[in-house]
């Protein structure tokens, strides 16, 4: 049976270079946070991107959405909840919540990747390792 319940979290501030000019989270930069924590995720499973891509398998996105509830500002500390959202197979989908320090919703989002075999530049399914991995 597939462990759905696996997420990870991942804590930073708020660097000055991610702000606007009001001081407030340029709304681009919310997708280097989901990308932070689908890496930290990956980490925490026992993977790595690089691994991933050395033995021949990419992952681009190919669906992102955001929804953005309230703004995160220079200096906040905030955090990054990311959820596997079902079965991987020739996809993978995630869930995302960015809260601030005091648990508030700040941005809530989903992306979806496609695993690609870098040699034929084609959809490739899911690696077994990590449907193993996925198992306990």
């Amino acid at each position: 049976m597939l462990n759905l319940s696996k997420s990870s979290e991942i804590q930073f501030r708020v660097r000055y270079g991610e702000t606007d000019q009001m001081g407030v989270v340029y709304h681009g930069n919310y997708a280097q946070y989901f990308e932070m924590g689908r890496t930290e995720w990956l980490r925490q499973m026992g993977f790595s991107y690089k691994k991933m891509e050395d033995e021949g398998v990419m992952l681009p996105v190919i669906s992102l959405t955001i929804n953005y509830k309230k703004s995160a500002s220079y200096d906040d500390l905030i955090k990054v909840k990311t959820k596997l959202v079902k079965t991987p197979s020739v996809k993978i989908e995630f869930d995302y919540e960015i809260l601030n320090e005091n648990d508030e919703i700040l941005t809530t989002g989903n992306s979806v990747l496609v695993f690609i075999d870098i040699n034929k530049n084609r959809p490739t399914r899911c690696p077994q390792y990590i449907l193993d991995q996925l198992q306990i």
